[in-house]
């Protein structure tokens, strides 16, 4: 048990060093990522204490959430220096094709609303 918990221990600590050397922009990215989730917990328990009477509406914010926070993700990989896969392609790019996607992705979720 002991040992289980420095392994832990040892893991977060060196989660948190090469975290500290990663660019401000992917850090900015990664806490947008992790307020669309939290806002998706959010949503979750005040529909589990309240009811779910718009159900659509329910639905439209978790599904609006969840897209946003993966559009996100997929934006990270894109402006990330480090991952190799999209070198070629410009960080202005990347914002536009997020931005666009985002656009379509709420027009979408506007229009299960009804």
């Amino acid at each position: 048990m002991g040992s289980t918990i420095t392994d832990a221990q040892a893991l977060v600590t060196a989660l948190r060093s090469a975290y500290a050397s990663t660019l401000i922009k992917l850090k900015i990215i990664d806490l947008y990522v992790v307020f669309s989730l939290a806002t998706v917990l959010v949503q979750v328990i005040y529909m589990s204490l309240v009811g779910s009477f718009p159900f659509n509406a329910f639905l439209s914010g978790i599904l609006s959430c969840i897209g946003s926070a993966v559009l996100a993700v997929c934006l990270r990989m894109q402006v990330n220096k480090e991952n190799k896969e999209f070198k070629d392609l410009p960080p202005e790019r990347a914002f536009a094709d997020f931005v666009l996607c985002n656009l379509v992705l709420h027009l979408v979720i506007m229009n299960f609303l009804g």
